[in-house]
């Protein structure tokens, strides 16, 4: 019989939770330049001055909202020396606030005792405003992070809240606002009088470099394993993988959490390269699993149709080439298709989420540009995913070999 009791098991790690996202170590190693810039622009507020308004922006994973954390904590520390100053902070993660009244509601909420809270539908924006700037004028200098602000669909609150003080709308806090954005094109997207404003200091961090993430790992894990607890190779694989995926240090450190979760759970002295690789293979399955659970029935079949090709080693191509292909899965299904505009849509949308590639190709003078796709994962772990849209589409003979194999095992 199996036994499923519990008992303690730290010959891996001795702190695994440094390995989590919500830890921040004492340092933060590869972000110097950046730090510098972020640092610059908050010295303001230890002046007890006017705070800038600063906007991040970077791709996923590059050290934005840690590097805000980690510097917020030392501005705090060092505030609390300083009699004068009277400093808070609001942090709010816009990731499904959609309007600038749900953000608003999100900030007073945060500012509010929980007795106090109110709800996110019922009151006219002016309303909403009101309480803001009521509570904002409540304190000496106040910073508002707002992260992921690219969710927000309009600028009002951006527009706003830099200029509460000038309008009148509060007396006398000293207000700063923090955006943090992972669209590298959303500042593009603002009207010009919340670019003045929102991008007063602006910071860009970089992708890192493999070098950089192996610095980043080494420094959690000398806390995080136990002193051998990883074979040579495993930092370099790990920084290697996350390098290869738009130099996002999250990645890289879950891809060496789930590693040693592994060989924690096959007792192995020591995490080994072949736990990355399985790692690696776990978290891209669950990654890919989640990503196309989501999608609809013809976004399915789009990357069904690019699957056909990449399993005939017939990759990249064009969405003309995969229309045809798309058009063919769905008359043999009995599916009405959708136009080459809402299909080279999907495409698009798989392309953001990462499951597919498609790189600009120029055709030179008089020849335009055109995209060529591919697959962003493996081709086995495509087929496993889309097992459900294959059996009630059918087989294609392309990929037939794989679900065949699949069965077997």
């Amino acid at each position: 019989m199996v036994s499923f009791e519990f008992s303690q098991s730290n010959d891996i790690f001795k702190n695994r939770d440094v390995l989590r996202e919500d830890y921040t170590p004492e340092e933060l190693v590869g972000r110097d330049e950046e730090l510098g810039e972020y640092h610059s622009a908050l010295q303001p507020v230890i002046n007890n001055e006017l705070p800038s308004n600063i906007f991040l922006y970077g791709k996923s994973g590059v050290g934005k909202t840690a590097a805000t954390r980690f510097l917020l904590g030392r501005l705090q520390d060092a505030a609390r020396s300083i009699t004068e100053l009277d400093l808070h902070a609001v942090r709010v993660n816009c990731d499904g606030l959609n309007t600038s009244y749900q953000v608003a509601v999100a900030i007073i909420n945060r500012l509010r005792d929980p007795e106090n809270q109110i709800p996110v539908t019922g009151y006219p924006q002016s309303k909403i405003y009101q309480y803001l700037w009521e509570e904002l004028d409540r304190f000496g200098t106040i910073l508002i992070i707002l992260d992921e602000v690219d969710h927000v669909n309009d600028d009002s609150l951006l527009y706003q809240i830099p200029r509460a003080r000038d309008n009148g709308y509060v007396e006398s806090a000293k207000i700063g606002l923090v955006g943090i954005s992972n669209d590298l094109s959303y500042r593009e997207g603002l009207s010009a009088k919340v670019q003045s404003s929102l991008c007063e200091k602006e910071v860009y961090f970089p992708p890192y470099d493999a070098g950089e993430l192996r610095e980043v790992l080494e420094q959690r894990t000398q806390v995080a394993f136990h002193e051998d607890a990883l074979s040579d190779e495993v930092i370099p694989m790990c920084a290697a993988y996350g390098a290869k995926d738009s130099g996002d240090a999250r990645q890289a450190i879950n891809l060496l959490l789930e590693a040693g979760d592994i060989a924690r759970n096959e007792n192995a002295p020591q995490v080994a390269g072949e736990h990355v690789e399985q790692a690696k293979r776990k978290l891209e399955s669950d990654q890919i699993t989640t990503g196309v659970s989501k999608l609809t029935e013809h976004a399915r079949i789009t990357l069904y149709a690019l699957t056909t090709f990449a399993a005939d080693g017939e990759t990249p191509v064009t969405s003309p080439v995969i229309r045809e292909r798309y058009l063919a899965l769905c008359s043999a299904s009995g599916i009405e298709p959708l136009s080459h505009r809402q299909m080279q849509a999907h495409l698009s949308e798989l392309k953001m989420m990462g499951v597919i590639t498609g790189r600009e190709k120029n055709l030179g003078r008089g020849g335009g540009k055109k995209v060529l796709y591919g697959l962003n994962y493996d081709l086995r772990l495509i087929v496993e995913t889309l097992e459900q849209t294959i059996d009630d589409i059918g087989v294609h003979r392309s990929v037939q070999a794989f679900v065949e194999n699949h069965s077997e095992t």
